[in-house]
């Protein structure tokens, strides 16, 4: 049975309910007639790593004001489907997901390793897009210990979206984890991103 690759995207969660709309009122609207398709390297898993995993990217629900539990349910509802040994990989919000819900969860299926892209570890206090309900105890952290023996934390010196100390903190907490630490990919959007394809590959 092949290992199975679990991609969860990122997004935006406020607290405050009117931060949000006025980020709707305000946030420049990025290339509305959707001229610069843009590539993105999770796209680059089915490619590199499709003939020795099968690959799942569910799209998460409401992702521009994402809710916990929300994410929670659907990515729960991912789990008859996760039948062999499993490799999650959370990319900024959806890292910072993995993290609370694996701290507070167990999951039916083994998992093979864990990858945290640019993930928040607590909330952005002070900014309108704060994280949301997605905050945790990161005391808890410790436990991913043992949810996983691979667990490898990417993050970029030069990252505006979630600050450097955001994956320092990580490293902190989980000693045991592989920090891989970049000083120009900012916050990981790009189309290529080879590093965690070669990680990828040493566990398959």
């Amino acid at each position: 049975m092949k290992t199975q690759i679990l991609y969860i995207h990122g997004g935006d969660a406020f607290t405050n309910y009117e931060n949000f709309l006025e980020i709707l009122r305000t946030e420049p609207i990025d290339d509305p007639f959707n001229t610069e398709a843009r590539k993105k390297w999770k796209e680059k898993l089915k490619i590199e790593c499709g003939g020795q995993a099968d690959i799942l990217l569910p799209s998460m629900p409401n992702k521009q004001n994402a809710k916990y539990t929300e994410w929670k349910i659907w990515f729960e509802r991912y789990f008859e489907y996760l039948t062999g040994e499993v490799i999650l990989i959370g990319h900024s919000q959806g890292g910072y997901f993995l993290a609370k819900y694996l701290t507070e969860n167990d999951v039916p299926f083994p998992i093979n390793a864990l990858f945290l892209v640019s993930a928040p570890f607590e909330p952005r206090v002070g900014e309108k897009e704060d994280g949301g309900d997605f905050n945790f105890d990161t005391q808890k952290l410790q436990n991913l210990a043992n949810v996983s023996q691979n667990i490898v934390i990417f993050h970029s010196e030069d990252d505006v979206v979630v600050p450097y100390t955001h994956g320092i903190s990580y490293k902190n907490a989980l000693p045991s984890a592989n920090f891989i630490s970049f000083t120009d990919r900012g916050h990981f959007i790009g189309p290529e991103f080879p590093e965690i394809i070669e990680e990828i590959r040493k566990i398959l």
